[in-house]
């Protein structure tokens, strides 16, 4: 297996992510990134390279943080180490300092004995696949090490959070005044600094799941869990509650009422009202193949193209990035505002979408109404061989299920990354409906693909 997935290096801390794995990753990292002509131009300076650390609270993440810092100062990196802070803040403040690349220590929504180590390029940019490569490669070859004068230095980042609290701030088309929100931070990495924000922002502020002890991290709380928040929105009457998960790259929402707006319905009502101020570049939204059918219909009715990718925020962000597009994301919470961030950024969603509400003097429900959600049943049909999706009987039975459902309807069947399975998903307009149709996909899945014994 390769060692880096969708999203960084991730695992069981002390299992396969061990200290030595990331102090040797971040030596490697310091041989691949301290290569091309800016680093080659600070070094003519006399200047060292530098790079941001950061890392949720999550107990292995002081052993792990303080390897993958050690890692780069033996290899003469200088570190900013800026603590426990979300990643969209990392890759903030990697551009803002004009860091050479950095490191987030986090395993995002996974439990806490899990971790993970997420490198971003210069300009706080997440690292294509081949750059990846290239650093699992050097992992095996000769390390950086200077001697003397030569060491990096560690040095604490003592004004990380105040730098992106004010840029979170200046992104901000109106303020918060009068708007009560509950804040459900995962015992995470927002613990700190999301309360923080929206209060200087104007809103009035309740905040549960907001003590982490390195251990609750994404325990029943957060964008995972929303029952919690969806019950505390409601006893204190707050107008919405906002949801991040452990590394806060991630924002879902819940109105008055407790019903969940999920990251679909969000990005419907950034895009219109995007478009509105004339920011939605080419009037284009970018969103994965899950996104609800729902939200193709919503944005078609006021004139925005639907640009899909593949799932996953990183395929997100290269389509972003090839189009110059304003706004992209995924159904999940990963919301990606590229002219205030280079990754999704659950702070900067939530206050965005609060603004909306105070701007439009509506609620959270009349925001959403914008986009009719449709029942969507996902599947996931385990020991099937995945590499066979596109099996004869398998496309016939997805065109026989697209003619049924026509143009009330939608189907899609993904073969897994990771694991001997294909995903049926199907969207119609009524639940019913998705779901008889996506048993009946799934069974022809089973029946002509199982694995051979």
């Amino acid at each position: 297996m390769p060692l880096f997935g969708t999203d960084g290096v991730r695992g069981l801390a002390n299992g396969p992510l061990t200290a030595d794995l990331a102090l040797t990753l971040a030596q490697a990292t310091a041989v691949v990134l301290g290569q091309g002509r800016s680093a080659e131009a600070r070094r003519a300076a006399g200047r060292r390279l530098t790079a941001v650390v950061a890392r949720d609270p999550r107990v292995s993440g002081e052993f792990l943080a303080a390897a993958v810092a050690a890692g780069l100062a033996s290899s003469g990196v200088d570190v900013l180490e800026a603590g426990v802070l979300p990643t969209p803040a990392t890759a903030f403040l990697i551009g803002s300092t004009d860091a050479d690349f950095g490191v987030m220590v986090s395993a995002s929504h996974n439990p806490a004995p899990d971790n993970g180590i997420k490198i971003f390029a210069r300009g706080g940019v997440k690292l294509p696949d081949v750059v990846e490569q290239r650093i699992e490669d050097a992992m095996s070859g000769p390390k950086l090490q200077p001697t003397g004068a030569d060491v990096g230095r560690i040095r604490r980042f003592a004004d990380a959070e105040d730098r992106y609290v004010v840029h979170l701030l200046a992104s901000l088309p109106h303020r918060l005044d009068g708007i009560h929100v509950v804040l459900d931070c995962a015992h995470g990495a927002a613990s700190g600094v999301s309360p923080e924000t929206f209060r200087d922002a104007g809103a009035r502020v309740t905040v549960i799941g907001a003590d982490p002890d390195g251990w609750n991290i994404n325990d029943g709380v957060g964008s995972t869990h929303l029952a919690s928040l969806a019950e505390h929105v409601v006893r204190v009457g707050a107008d919405v509650g906002i949801a991040h998960d452990g590394d806060a790259d991630r924002c879902l929402a819940v109105d008055a009422q407790g019903n969940i707006v999920d990251g679909d319905q969000i990005m419907a009502i950034l895009a219109v009202a995007m478009k509105d101020r004339g920011h939605l570049t080419k009037d284009t939204l970018v969103a994965t193949v899950m996104s609800n059918l729902g939200l193709h219909r919503a944005m078609a009715d006021h004139g925005i193209t639907v640009l899909q990718t593949a799932v996953g925020d990183r395929y997100v962000l290269e389509a972003m990035d090839q189009g110059g597009y304003a706004l992209g994301g995924e159904q999940s919470g990963h919301v990606i505002m590229s002219e205030y961030a280079t990754t999704g950024d659950g702070l900067l969603t939530g206050l965005h979408l609060l603004a909306e509400m105070a701007r439009q003097g509506k609620t959270l429900a009349e925001l959403a109404s914008v986009m009719t959600v449709y029942p969507q049943v996902l599947l996931n049909v385990r020991d099937v061989d995945r590499s066979r999706v596109a099996h004869p009987a398998v496309a016939a039975a997805v065109a026989e299920a697209e003619e049924e459902l026509g143009d009330a309807g939608r189907v899609l069947l993904r073969a897994s990354g990771t694991e001997q399975l294909v995903r049926v998903m199907v969207e119609a307009s009524d639940a019913e409906v998705a779901a008889r149709v996506a048993e009946r996909l799934a069974a022809v899945v089973r029946e002509h693909l199982a694995l051979t014994p």
